[in-house]
């Protein structure tokens, strides 16, 4: 099994007509993803060929959805139309969106989260009761190894096992899933590092938790904010399995932004030490090193074989 995304997932692409979209739509393909088209306004009845494969473009969310029963969609569209973008997805009732899209203004994501909360909340959404879960910004997405690929991880560094990953760094996702390849991974989530996105690490360790198929968790936070914090205490209150941590930035220089637009300390606040020893207070094991994390995890794996 795995957590948001499916080998059944159908995927559509927001921007699939520009670079990014183009490219990244080929390697999601070549992961054998389900992308069943691209949405771009003003560009509808166009098509755009692939390896092995022509994509139809639609000229909007809806139209993409009642045509061929999309589930997914990932935003390759620049900052400035990002916001629309997301919106319209909501508004179409689709049910995941990964947003890529990096350098969105902070008002901008939390007028989407918002608008998605409530779309959730309102009655009479036949297609989508329950509403939508967003992914992002400014992350690289989700990846079910050997099922489903949505966005822009590498999906030729790891295979399907029973290790859930969620993580604010991109980069970090990717050294991890290189790290633990050989035992492999149910889905790895890449969050982002905005001081809004829309799905937390709380909610991957939710799902990570219900999900009969992930054995053990690795959690990778960094310096800023109190997300980690947070997470610690619905550790403490709600997950069973296993959790390995490791947080960035141990040597950042206090009071300067690292990096993500939320990676920023001020005083004892958001401190790579402060958020290790709340994670250590609750029993998760945290690695001083990537490389050290993937050692913990590896004991804990052989330990539950």
């Amino acid at each position: 099994m795995a957590i948001f995304l499916t080998k059944d997932s159908r995927i559509i692409v927001q921007g699939m007509t520009g670079s990014q979209g183009r490219t990244h739509t080929q390697r999601m393909l070549h992961a054998g993803s389900q992308v069943v088209g691209g949405v771009t306004p003003g560009k509808g009845g166009q098509a755009v060929d692939f390896e092995g494969v022509s994509l139809p473009v639609f000229g909007s969310v809806a139209e993409s959805i009642a045509a061929t029963g999309a589930d997914v969609s990932v935003v390759f569209v620049p900052p400035r139309f990002a916001k629309a973008a997301v919106l319209e997805a909501i508004d179409a009732g689709i049910g995941l969106i990964v947003v890529i899209t990096e350098g969105i203004p902070v008002q901008d994501t939390a007028a989407f989260c918002a608008h998605a909360s409530a779309a959730g909340e309102a009655t009479g959404r036949a297609r989508n009761p329950v509403g939508t879960r967003i992914i992002g910004p400014n992350c690289p997405g989700v990846i079910s190894p050997g099922a489903s690929n949505a966005g822009i991880i590498p999906a030729d560094i790891t295979g399907p096992g029973r290790i859930g990953l969620v993580s604010k760094s991109g980069t970090l996702t990717y050294q991890m899933m290189f790290e633990l390849r050989d035992i492999g991974f149910s889905t790895c989530v890449g969050i982002g590092g905005d001081p809004v996105i829309g799905t937390t690490h709380i909610e991957a360790l939710q799902a990570f938790e219900d999900d009969p198929d992930t054995a053990a968790i690795v959690m990778i936070g960094e310096i800023g904010g109190d997300a980690e914090e947070r997470a610690a205490d619905y550790i403490k209150a709600a997950v069973t399995k296993p959790v390995v941590g490791y947080i960035a930035g141990f040597t950042a220089p206090e009071g300067k932004t690292m990096g993500h637009a939320g990676a920023i300390v001020s005083g004892s606040s958001g401190t790579a030490a402060a958020k290790k020893d709340a994670l250590e207070a609750v029993g998760v094991q945290v690695g001083t090193t990537p490389s050290d994390t993937a050692e913990l995890m590896r004991e804990i794996m052989k330990s539950l074989s």
